[in-house]
């Protein structure tokens, strides 16, 4: 008598069987399920689209000026001192009104440190830098 070998193999057909009944019962039974409806909330009143930022330019020569691009976009020469009072006044209007720094490109660094420095020790919230996209240099 001849020993029994062991089968390595695994007989998928009875598995294909059984997923092609169960698909055959899902594809039936789907259609007579029947759909719900979602309640989405409301809101009171639309978003405010954003508000154009407050640019403080450093000239070349190291004097201020404030352009409010949301009220008419004209400079208007101001002092150090009176810079944060502005803005200030301007953020207490709109606290989302953020506040760009524009140094012209001649200006020293420092000057345009000075200038965030001096604005974030008055509180003045949202402060960023301004600068111009440059030519892509090739390597």
């Amino acid at each position: 008598m001849r020993p029994r070998r062991l089968m390595n193999q695994i007989n998928v057909v009875p598995y294909i069987d059984v997923m092609l009944v169960l698909l055959i019962i899902f594809m039936v039974t789907a259609p007579m399920v029947p759909t719900a409806s979602i309640d989405l909330p409301t809101v009171g009143k639309a978003a405010q689209p954003p508000v154009a930022p407050l640019e403080v330019i450093i000239r070349a020569d190291a004097s201020l000026a404030l352009r409010d691009r949301s009220v008419n976009g004209d400079e208007q020469t101001v002092t150090r001192s009176g810079l944060a009072a502005r803005l200030k006044a301007a953020q207490a209007k709109n606290p989302q009104q953020a506040v760009l720094i524009a140094g012209d490109r001649s200006v020293k660094y420092e000057v345009v440190l000075g200038v965030m420095d001096e604005l974030q020790r008055q509180q003045i919230a949202r402060i960023g830098l301004l600068v111009q996209p440059g030519k892509p240099t090739s390597q």
